[in-house]
């Protein structure tokens, strides 16, 4: 059986994109990418675990990013297809290191960065109703939409 090696994530960018030009013009990007998930724990508290990605973006899709075309920054909500890699290193001190990377071969912008004190629709929150608001009455503030009609005529097309 053949097999896959494809990953696919949706999460935060957790620094702006880190640009490297080689001697021959090639350009590498590497940003890391932030996931999350959260579940309720044995005592029913919300528990909030996050996972952090490496991600490693080459050729064209990194000319773009570097030349402006694509224009990524820290906190961007993005969508990464790519695979996995695994290489290996030797540190300052002689040790071998291993690092796990995505190399990316799409990415995609979903929703940009909000600043902290922004609502998610883009207007600062105030805590107050927007203008032209008009709250949906309760059933109870309803009278009996059947009471007093006549069946003959109600019909419900």
């Amino acid at each position: 059986m053949a097999s896959m090696n494809k990953v696919i994530l949706i999460g935060r960018l957790g620094k702006t994109p880190e640009v490297t030009t080689f001697e021959n013009g090639n350009k590498k990007i590497s940003v890391t990418m932030a996931t999350s998930e959260r579940y309720r724990d044995r005592d029913n508290n919300w528990v909030e675990q996050t996972d952090w990605h490496n991600i490693v973006v080459w050729g064209n899709l990194a000319n773009d990013i570097a030349d402006g075309r694509r224009n990524y920054s820290k906190g961007d909500l993005m969508y990464v297809e790519g695979k996995l890699r695994t290489r290996q290193y030797t540190d300052q001190q002689g040790a071998v290191r291993y690092v796990t990377e995505v190399n990316a071969d799409k990415m995609m912008q979903l929703a940009p960065a909000r600043p902290a004190q922004q609502s998610s629709y883009g207007q600062p929150y105030t805590g107050e109703q927007p203008t032209g608001y008009t709250p949906i009455p309760s059933v109870s503030e309803h009278s009996d939409p059947l009471q007093g009609s006549d069946p003959e005529n109600d019909l419900p097309f």
